[in-house]
């Protein structure tokens, strides 16, 4: 009988793996799907990334690195939450690219907890704040668990509102240790003692642009509906909004002066079907008790509460390609993609080849460092 890995071990590996050059949360549960566990991923890696075409060494975190981290975290009074295991979000795990690892500081609970989310524009006008603070005083007061992204404007707000009357999380886009913007660091010390602060960079990274869109998928995924709050028409709450829909979760919004471009993409989503809200009690009464509703559902990679060892393996990537199949497929996927992102269904129909080999393919090339998986089922070529 297969030992069971000690729940120390278990992290660091998942650690290491998380952390590894080129694996991404697709790429971490294709591993899971295919090895069984994180450590048996770990040993296979190499020669997957040397089938992709990788000529440099695979850059794997050695296991005192990871460790250290932990430690850090541990000193900070905080915790790791990993993909599968108990204490990981329910609703986030519900996510295909859902974060294999997340830090969190303050009470893990509370990501479990029924949550609406609340964003908006950095640069807000004083009755966008002051919408923004009473909503989420009234959904906290209401029960609700209120998460945002401790951003400038109404971020700052939602936070402002849910602390004073209940719970709010904060999902930011660096490291725990490098609160960003600066000058709240005091508001996400208080958020971590009266709520919860989540972030899936390692300790030690300030938060660059690229980071912003993965803490936003992060916000829309914990919550059961986002709303949204003076966003213009490129604003990144529109992201936020459309991971969440993407997701099946719902849509508010409150409208704003047609004169303001800071409302225009708030606008256009109740233009859309997001549902008009001006009070609390619209939110609460289109706000479901679960996402998976007809249509929607996505079955989680993992059973509730068992570790990743023991993780059912993804139907299309049950049966192990022939060698044949996985290096035509290779040639096929590199021929068909370019830089700008495409779908993994629409290049499945265009491979004309079989998914195992297709998905095969695609976690070699991305470990290779050919290939990129990016936000909502996509990939890229890279240069």
């Amino acid at each position: 009988m297969r030992r069971r890995p000690a729940p120390d071990d278990l992290l660091l590996d998942c650690l290491r793996l998380a952390r590894t050059d080129g694996v991404g949360p697709h790429t971490y549960r294709r591993l899971l799907a295919r090895y069984g566990s994180a450590a048996a991923a770990i040993a296979a890696l190499p020669g997957l990334a040397r089938d992709g075409g990788r000529t440099a060494p695979l850059a794997v975190p050695a296991a005192g690195e990871v460790a250290r981290e932990t430690d850090h975290l541990a000193k900070l009074g905080g915790v790791f939450l990993v993909l599968g295991q108990p204490g990981y979000p329910p609703l986030l795990a519900l996510l295909a690219d859902a974060p294999p690892v997340l830090a969190c500081l303050g009470d893990p609970a509370l990501l479990a907890a029924r949550a609406v989310a609340l964003v908006g524009g950095r640069n807000a006008s004083i009755n966008g704040t002051r919408v923004a603070e009473a909503l989420a005083a009234d959904l906290a007061q209401a029960g609700l668990v209120v998460v945002s992204g401790l951003a400038r404007g109404i971020d700052a707000a939602a936070h402002a509102g849910a602390l004073a009357t209940g719970r709010t999380v904060a999902a930011v886009a660096g490291g725990l240790d490098c609160p960003y913007p600066p000058e709240h660091a005091d508001l996400q010390r208080r958020i971590a003692e009266g709520g919860a602060v989540v972030a899936e960079a390692p300790l030690g990274t300030a938060p660059q642009a690229r980071h912003f869109p993965r803490r936003n998928r992060v916000i829309a995924g914990l919550a059961l509906g986002v709303v949204v709050v003076e966003a213009a028409l490129r604003s990144g709450s529109l992201i936020t909004a459309r991971f969440a829909q993407d997701a099946g979760r719902e849509i508010f919004a409150v409208p704003g002066s047609p004169l303001d471009p800071r409302s225009r993409g708030s606008n256009d989503l109740i233009r859309q079907g997001a549902h008009l809200t001006e009070t609390a009690a619209d939110v609460l009464e289109n706000l479901p008790d679960h996402p998976l509703r007809q249509g929607l559902a996505r079955a989680p990679l993992f059973a509730r509460g068992a570790p990743p060892a023991e993780a059912a393996t993804d139907p299309a990537e049950g049966d192990e390609p022939a060698p044949q199949a996985l290096a035509a497929a290779r040639t096929r996927v590199i021929d068909l993609l370019g830089p700008a992102p495409t779908a993994v269904d629409d290049l499945l129909r265009r491979c004309q080849l079989s998914p195992s080999a297709v998905l095969a393919a695609l976690l070699e090339l991305e470990l290779a460092g050919r290939i990129e998986t990016l936000p909502g089922q996509r990939v890229a070529l890279l240069a």
